[in-house]
């Protein structure tokens, strides 16, 4: 099988997930993923076909294989890294929901999911202080609200220590 062959296969496999139709998109990426075991854009959209399936499990071998290999999109590389993160999560690995979630936040600090789901496994690992921290600050920073921006030096001020008290 050709490489141009493999991009249109895999082309075809992505629309018909985004279709709705995640078993034949699964079949068809799964066939790749014998073909080209060390395609990370095949290891990726392998990963998110299984998560889509409700097969977490089975997505995240493909997950850690796309962020293993080099040559990923950096919006690729941005979804394999809140995806991995937020199965590890749904899997109850809180853990390495949190170092995955942060790595993603450190490489991509403007991103406001990767900064929500980190906080939601910050919750569950108990890191109840920073897990709020993160969503104050995000929601002071991203919200349209004009009441929130009212606001937003109190919220931006609490975040930094919510334990304080006059």
């Amino acid at each position: 099988m050709s490489a141009q062959s493999k991009d249109e296969l895999l082309a075809e496999a992505v629309r018909l997930r985004e279709q709705g139709h995640p078993e034949q998109a699964r079949e068809r990426l799964l066939t790749l993923t014998t073909a080209f075991p060390d395609a990370v854009d095949v290891a990726y959209q392998t990963a998110w076909v299984h998560d889509v399936l409700g097969l977490e499990a089975e997505a995240v071998p493909y997950y850690e294989r796309c962020l293993q290999g080099e040559g990923l999109t950096e919006d690729d590389r941005r979804g394999a890294l809140l995806g991995l993160g937020s199965t590890y999560r749904v899997l109850g690995r809180f853990g390495q929901s949190v170092e995955t979630l942060r790595r993603g936040v450190t490489e991509f600090p403007d991103d406001g999911a990767l900064r929500t789901f980190l906080s939601m496994a910050l919750f569950n690992t108990g890191e109840h202080h920073e897990a709020m921290q993160l969503l104050l600050r995000l929601v002071a920073t991203t919200s349209d609200s004009p009441h929130v921006q009212r606001y937003r030096p109190a919220i931006e001020h609490y975040a930094a220590d919510l334990t304080q008290t006059m």
